[in-house]
């Protein structure tokens, strides 16, 4: 099975999953455009399923990352992205992902996102 991102207006409003022999005979008359999306592919590479092991045949990887109802389609880049998390975030060309301005302290406590300071604020709850 595969999976189907339908696109409308450059947003992906429903996901489905289905043989790609379906839509040879699937009829659909609501508008917006069928593309395939991998659900193994984040960042541009494709992962062995349900695993954080990068599969040994990157040709499987496909548009990036695995689309979702809200993701964007970006047809130059061939690349569904997902919504921008904060306002500061920055898309990486690579990934077509979202990066924060400021690196993710590697201290080994915990952070969260703080927009109006564009900082990562320790968490201490």
């Amino acid at each position: 099975m595969a999976h189907f991102a339908k696109v409308l207006n450059g947003k992906v409003i429903q996901v489905i999953v289905a043989e790609p022999e379906f839509f040879d005979t699937f009829i659909d008359t609501s508008p917006g455009t069928w593309i395939q999306t991998s659900y193994n592919t984040r960042g541009g590479i494709h992962y062995i399923s349900n695993s954080e092991t990068p599969s040994p045949d990157q040709s499987k990887a496909l548009r990036k990352n695995f689309a979702g109802v809200g993701y964007s389609y970006d047809v130059d880049r061939d690349a569904f992205i997902p919504p921008q998390p904060y306002p500061s975030w920055i898309l990486s060309e690579e990934t077509c992902d979202w990066n924060p301005p400021v690196e993710y302290p590697v201290d080994g406590q915990s952070y969260k996102w703080d927009e109006s300071s564009v900082s990562w604020v320790l968490i201490t709850e």
